[in-house]
C-alpha cells in the first residue's frame, strides 16, 4: 500500500468500491480515503460519476473519525475559558468555521463559512453602497426572506452549522442571530446579542433608540423601552436580560449546548462526546 494519499485515479477506483461489502475491501477503501482528508466535496466532482444516496452515506460515515480527529487538534481553547473571547471576533468565527467545517458531509459542495459571509455583505453593499444601518441589513436579511425561521426542523443538528445555515437560508433563532452579527461586524455595525432564555433576540440602535430584533419572527424589531415597562407581564430578570448583552464567549457556549442537545436526540455518541469535551473545555471550574 502506498504511503502517499490517493491520486484522481486511485481515488476514482476507490469510490467505484464503496457498496463492495467484503470486510477486507471495505478496510483497505476506509483507510485511504481517509488519508484523502475530511472533506473530499471539491474533488469528487473531478473523480467519480454522481454518487448514489448510498455511497454518499457510506463515505459520510467513512469521514466522520477523521472529522471528529480534526476538530480535536484544531480546537483553541483560551487560557481563560470562553471569558478569553471578549471581544475577539476572529477566535469566535473561527470557532463557528471549525463546528461548520465538522458538520459538513464532506461530500457536499458548498462555501465555506467565512466566504458565505463575505459574499452576503458584498451584495447588501451593491444594494446599499451609502452609509447602510444595522435596520437596512434586517431588513435585507429577514424582513425580504434571505434568511428564514427554521420551523419544521427547529431541532436540527444543521442549524448549528452557519455555512449550511446560510447555503438552506434557514435557522434557529441563535443561528440567525449570529449570523446577522457577524454580517453587522463585517459592516463596520453595532448589533449585540441577547441571550434569552428558550430564545435568542439582537439589539440595534435606531435614531437614537434601542430595538429588540427578533430574528426568527421575519426580523420584527420592537422597542426596548416598551418590553421592559414595568406594566409589562415580564419578570424583573427578563427586564434585566432585555437590556443586557451576551458577550462572544456566551455565545459560543449557547450553540455549543444547541448542538449537545440536538445530538442527544439523535443518539449521536461519538460526536456528543467529542462536543462534551469541547464545550466543558470553555468552561473554567469556579474557585
Amino acid at each position: 500500500m502506498s504511503d502517499s494519499p490517493p491520486d484522481i485515479r486511485e481515488l476514482s477506483a476507490l469510490l467505484r468500491l464503496l457498496d463492495d461489502e467484503t470486510p477486507e475491501v471495505r478496510a483497505v477503501v476506509g483507510q485511504r480515503l481517509t488519508e484523502v482528508g475530511s472533506d473530499l466535496s471539491e474533488i469528487l466532482p473531478d473523480a467519480a460519476k454522481k454518487l448514489t444516496s448510498p455511497e454518499r452515506k457510506i463515505l459520510t460515515d467513512i469521514l466522520r473519525p477523521v472529522k471528529r480527529e480534526v476538530l480535536r487538534e484544531e480546537w483553541l481553547t483560551p487560557r481563560f475559558g470562553s471569558a478569553a473571547l471578549d471581544d475577539d471576533w476572529e477566535l469566535f468565527e473561527s470557532h463557528l468555521r471549525l463546528l461548520s467545517d465538522f458538520l459538513h458531509d464532506g461530500v457536499s459542495l458548498r462555501q465555506p463559512l467565512s466566504d458565505a459571509l463575505d459574499l452576503i455583505t458584498e451584495e447588501f453593499q451593491q444594494l446599499f453602497p451609502i452609509l447602510p444601518s444595522e435596520n437596512d441589513l434586517r431588513i435585507f436579511l429577514f424582513v425580504e426572506q434571505r434568511l428564514k425561521p427554521n420551523q419544521k426542523d427547529f431541532y436540527d443538528i444543521r442549524n448549528s452549522d452557519l455555512a449550511w445555515c446560510i447555503s438552506e437560508s434557514v435557522s434557529n433563532p441563535i443561528g440567525l442571530g449570529v449570523i446577522y452579527m457577524l454580517l453587522g461586524k463585517r459592516l463596520g455595525m453595532e448589533i449585540e446579542g441577547i441571550s434569552f432564555p428558550g430564545h435568542f433576540l439582537c439589539r440595534i440602535i435606531e435614531d437614537g433608540q434601542p430595538l429588540v430584533v427578533d430574528c426568527f419572527d421575519s426580523g420584527k424589531a420592537h422597542s426596548q423601552y416598551v418590553l421592559t415597562d414595568p406594566t409589562n407581564e415580564l419578570t424583573d430578570e427578563q427586564r434585566l436580560l432585555l437590556s443586557g448583552s451576551a458577550d462572544l464567549g456566551e455565545l459560543l457556549l449557547r450553540i455549543l449546548n444547541n448542538l449537545i442537545a440536538s445530538m442527544q436526540r439523535n443518539g449521536q455518541q461519538e460526536d456528543l462526546d467529542l462536543l462534551v469535551k469541547m464545550r466543558d473545555s470553555m468552561i473554567l471550574p469556579k474557585r
